[in-house]
């Protein structure tokens, strides 16, 4: 856009070109961008995505929780009976979650009033980097995992979160010692970027529609399931939409791009830096 824009001599309304660092590991960029550098800017628009006919003017909020997991360590092969496994407790509390419908696809209720959301458990560590556990003959006395929640319902990605502090809490009390002590466990919950939903009718999302038309391609509104430096530019008051750049499979080993659609994207960002 810059480039063309310089090349071709264009026309232009004032623009603010923002590049927004680490929003793959948790839109921080966004987050903590200094409003006051960007030129009071009316409206947004976002490329992250597949298509770029697609209009996201909606996503889902996260939480990022991480549990400590506190046991005992004893030699596993002459007094295992005196250990406390925070292994074990890691085990047992997974297992309740996933019994209670809280791992990966989450939904609670039926028809319409049903609330839906996804969450993963991700590193399983020692902490600091370290492996959970020194040796095969000790028992593991701790154990660090974080995990992450989402929905478009804030209040729901917290229900999510919540039951996975349950889960964790009541594992720790079902693994006790011969002495009769139990493990315990330290869980904390944070958000990592709030649910959002800009109206259609704002008119960042007419200049959108009226954008993609008028490239020759067919707008469609649509509401992600991922975050989106849109996440925190909305909560930061300036309306946002999002528009994709050919991504496809991401964050698997089959990610590929589509050539023809990041060409499309491009033509798209120049029609909306243009039009009047």
């Amino acid at each position: 856009l810059a480039a063309e824009l310089i090349r071709q001599k264009l026309d232009h309304p004032p623009i603010t070109l923002l590049f927004c660092v680490r929003e793959e590991s948790g839109l921080h960029g966004a987050r903590h961008v200094d409003l006051n550098a960007l030129g009071a800017p009316a409206m947004a628009f976002n490329f992250d995505g597949s298509s770029a006919s697609s209009i996201t003017i909606a996503a889902v909020g996260a939480d990022h929780w991480e549990a400590e997991i506190f046991g005992r360590a004893s030699h596993a092969g002459v007094a295992p009976e005196r250990g406390i496994s925070a292994t074990m407790i890691l085990a047992l509390a997974l297992a309740d979650v996933r019994a209670g419908g809280w791992f990966g696809k989450v939904v609670k209720g039926k028809g319409k009033d049903a609330r839906q959301g996804t969450s993963n458990v991700g590193p399983v560590t020692g902490g600091d980097g370290r492996p959970a556990g020194d040796a095969t003959n000790v028992v593991t006395d701790y154990v660090h995992v974080r995990g992450e929640c989402r929905s478009h319902d804030a209040k729901f990605v917290r229900e999510i979160s919540n039951a996975y502090k349950a889960a964790f809490e009541k594992a720790a009390k079902q693994v006790t010692n011969s002495d009769g002590k139990s493990g315990r466990v330290k869980f904390k919950a944070v958000t990592e970027f709030p649910p959002f939903r800009i109206k259609e009718t704002l008119p960042v999302v007419k200049r959108a529609t009226a954008a993609v038309t008028d490239i020759g391609a067919t707008p469609t509104l649509r509401a992600g399931n991922g975050g989106l430096d849109a996440n925190w530019m909305v909560r930061h008051g300036i309306p946002t939409v999002t528009f994709g750049t050919g991504q496809n499979e991401p964050h698997t080993i089959d990610e590929w791009i589509s050539l023809d659609e990041y060409d499309r994207a491009c033509a798209l960002a120049l029609r909306l830096a243009t039009m009047g």
